[in-house]
């Protein structure tokens, strides 16, 4: 059985939400003395990238419009795998910078398919 494109959508959600919420009150200097929190924003970014890479493949069309698709995979990927060692800098200004707009998009993509429109027109 296929996994509904809106469940990768709302772990991409979910996930965001989670990395927002363990960052929230948290400076830069902060963020990079803290391993836990660290940790926990990583993992989140590790199930964003993996979730949109299996959306990619379900509904190619649909994960176009998600923006730098490919480089939040490759952010995963390097998470994960560990190639160049991804600094707490690099982790900190993409979840300042770079999160709020995938978030948006998510949630608009989410609202569209809930609201029975066709997400790829």
């Amino acid at each position: 059985m296929r996994r509904d494109q809106r469940a990768f959508l709302w772990d991409v959600r979910e996930a965001a939400l989670a990395v927002q919420s363990f960052t929230e009150g948290l400076g830069a200097s902060d963020y990079a003395a803290h391993e836990m929190a660290q940790a926990a924003v990583e993992r989140k970014f590790e199930v964003i990238g993996e979730a949109l890479n299996q959306l990619s493949k379900l509904d190619a069309a649909l994960a176009q419009r998600i923006p730098e698709l490919p480089q939040i995979v490759a952010f995963r990927n390097q998470l994960i795998h560990g190639y160049a060692g991804v600094k707490p800098e690099t982790v900190w200004h993409v979840s300042q910078h770079s999160l709020p707009e995938l978030l948006a998009a998510v949630q608009h993509l989410i609202h569209e398919l809930d609201a029975g429109a066709d997400p790829n027109s």
